[in-house]
């Protein structure tokens, strides 16, 4: 039996940021590029969360990151 992984925003971001990090994807892909690193039982939830949050699925990663943090050098 398979396990499906709940994917809220917070979850999604993460994944995003990793990939970014590791340059699987860039900043301005489309969210759909994630698509290619999410198992296909997952994706239908996470357009759902996506869409309940007010994301297209061609806005670009980097509005997903736009909570991002950074560290002021001082």
């Amino acid at each position: 039996m398979a396990t499906t992984v709940k994917y809220d925003l917070e979850v999604l971001r993460a994944e995003a940021r990793q990939l970014v990090e590791k340059g699987k994807v860039k900043r301005n892909d489309p969210i759909y590029a994630l698509c290619k690193f999410i198992p296909g039982r997952d994706w239908v939830c996470i357009e759902l969360e996506l869409e309940e949050n007010d994301f297209l699925l061609r806005d670009k990663i980097i509005d997903l990151l736009a909570q991002e943090e950074w560290t002021e050098d001082n």
